[in-house]
């Protein structure tokens, strides 16, 4: 997993429900755990674009419903910065499921539009999608 060059504004944070955009079999995950995050005490954990979390299935086909699973979040509402100051914004969040952590995708196909920090740090990811931004 490289770094990502852009500050990206953490826009979710832990228990936020987020849609899956691709055909895996999941429809929304509650977001449980976000892989790597350090902060401070008391605090909730927060995650933006690009960002492996784990998320339990809250509705989907009946053999995915309550299981945990990879995650990367691919779009994000609040808006963020890149590097070269453009401002970029999504209609909802979105994320992507994962088979493991290496960055293999479960579904075959995404929906919609992912952000480009997505592709630099997962190429996997990159290889399936219809369209980057």
């Amino acid at each position: 997993m490289k770094a990502v060059k852009s500050r990206i504004t953490k826009g979710l944070q832990k228990d936020s429900r987020i849609e899956v955009c691709d055909n895996s079999g999941a429809k929304i995950i509650k977001i449980t755990l976000v892989i790597g995050h350090k902060g401070v005490r008391r605090r909730y954990p927060t995650c933006g674009v690009s960002d492996l979390i784990l998320g339990s299935v809250v509705s989907g086909k009946p053999e995915m419903k309550k299981q945990v699973v990879p995650a990367v979040i691919v779009r994000q509402k609040m808006a963020y910065r890149r590097a070269d100051g453009t401002r970029i914004v999504f209609a909802e969040n979105a994320a992507v499921v994962l088979k493991d952590d290496k960055g293999n995708p479960k579904g075959t196909l995404i929906k919609g539009p992912i952000a480009k920090e997505v592709v630099e740090r997962w190429p996997q990811i990159g290889k399936i999608a219809s369209m980057v931004v």
